[in-house]
């Protein structure tokens, strides 16, 4: 055999041995790359179904019920009031919670937080009590949240748009009626782009472990205390 020829085939055995390696360390990396980023996507799910759940809670607190869109929490969240309750005054002022005691043991009636709120408004300042009032939703929740959208709720990330599946229903519990609700992110929306047959094994995973095949916060079938399928 020719020299020139040897050390062609030589070469060529070369190439042959970087692409095999590189092939192989490809399909090593192919699940390790696909559950990094399958972690990252998640992360930003869980926030946004931890979100809706927030919003579900407080809309259930004010109305005695959860809502079955998404559309209905972002008009809650940007035109509904929730009550909450604000302390007058400290607990700690011995002297302001004496002189409360003596006015109520004082009225004819049982004094209410409202009615002490008139004292106090009138121009007594050293009174100590809670009286609760409402304020807009959009100014007690997510104040701390820069990345808050209450837009960006009905999708599911990643997914080109697709809405979160949501319902809401009353179901009877020991003869009890029990508000619930549930909202879901299937991986096939929320993974969508990435490997399509490591997805596919997720999801068949999931079904063998009895699992829904997504992100899930809360119930319909029966209550959880609202929990997340990650949690």
């Amino acid at each position: 055999m020719k020299k020139s020829v040897k050390i062609f085939f030589e070469v060529l055995l070369f190439i042959l041995c970087i692409g095999l390696v590189y092939l192989i360390v490809k399909s090593v990396m192919k699940p390790v790359e696909f559950k990094k980023q399958q972690q990252y996507r998640e992360s930003v799910a869980i926030q946004r179904l931890k979100d809706i759940r927030t919003l579900q809670v407080a809309y259930k607190s004010e109305n005695g019920k959860f809502v079955s869109t998404v559309d209905s929490l972002a008009d809650f969240y940007n035109n509904g009031k929730m009550e909450i309750v604000m302390q007058i005054g400290s607990m700690d002022d011995s002297l302001a919670v004496a002189h409360t005691d003596k006015i109520k043991k004082a009225s004819r009636k049982k004094l209410t937080g409202e009615d002490l709120l008139k004292l106090y408004e009138a121009g007594d300042k050293n009174l100590v009590f809670n009286v609760a009032t409402k304020i807009p939703v959009k100014d007690t929740l997510f104040l701390h949240r820069d990345d808050f959208v209450v837009d960006s709720l009905k999708y599911i990330p990643f997914s080109g748009g697709q809405p979160v599946f949501m319902d809401a229903v009353v179901k009877t519990v020991t003869g009890v009626p029990v508000p619930l609700f549930e909202a879901k992110m299937p991986y096939k929306l929320l993974l969508r782009g990435m490997d399509n047959q490591l997805r596919i094994n997720l999801d068949a995973e999931r079904r063998d472990q009895n699992r829904y095949e997504g992100l899930q916060v809360g119930s319909i079938t029966a209550p959880n205390n609202n929990a997340g399928n990650w949690e």
